[in-house]
């Protein structure tokens, strides 16, 4: 990857996760002067990178206004769930990966940080664990295609939970989340990809099912 190309992922990455743990909130208007200056980069690879999360449903152009963070809409977002749920079976039959000893280890250092974030919950940090868990369910994928689709579906629903915290139990969250990692980590280490995204699978229903109320 280009010197060019890294500095665009990393931009590209930190709004998206800005946006994506609410810091930078719907209808925030994202000034491109301020994040010129503060990622000491030119507006022109910044204006690439919001159009970019424009054309994922993250951010909105308007004239004479300038680039605001969208909203969720509810309905949109259940339909998006809905393909994911679809999507994330299919990571265990479309170009599996190998299940090596480094993917293992990652998983495990994952395993121990969800079960100390049980011991003391916190919601943004679930969110940002929850975001390298889904990372890691990625690699599981040599299916490139079925890569980019899951990741952008991902990043379209991801402030939904946030946003739903107030009406759920946090502790209860975590700990479900927590008995996802294991459940996924015995999996892997049984060789059965195709059964740690059915417990993925499982576990996104559940998570609408909850959030639906």
């Amino acid at each position: 990857m280009s010197e060019a190309a890294e500095r665009h992922r990393r931009l590209y990455e930190a709004l998206r996760e800005r946006i994506c743990l609410l810091d930078y909130p719907p209808g925030m208007r994202l000034s491109e002067a301020t994040l010129a200056a503060e990622f000491g980069t030119s507006r022109t690879p910044l204006r690439r990178v919001l159009a970019r999360l424009e054309d994922e449903g993250l951010v909105r152009s308007l004239h004479g206004v300038g680039t605001l963070v969208t909203d969720v809409d509810l309905e949109e977002m259940w339909q998006v769930y809905d393909l994911r749920m679809e999507l994330a079976q299919l990571v265990g039959r479309l170009s599996p990966a190998a299940v090596t000893p480094e993917l293992l280890a990652q998983l495990s250092g994952l395993v121990e940080r969800g079960a100390a974030l049980a011991r003391r919950p916190e919601a943004r940090a679930f969110a940002r664990l929850n975001m390298e868990f889904f990372a890691f369910g990625l690699a599981l994928t040599a299916n490139e295609a079925l890569r980019d689709l899951s990741e952008r579906l991902y990043f379209r629903t991801a402030r939904i939970w946030l946003k739903s915290i107030p009406n759920l139990v946090l502790a209860d969250e975590v700990d479900i989340f927590r008995r996802e990692l294991a459940e996924t980590e015995a999996a892997l280490r049984a060789g059965d990809l195709e059964a740690a995204a059915l417990i993925r699978r499982a576990h996104i229903s559940m998570s609408v099912a909850r959030m639906r109320g």
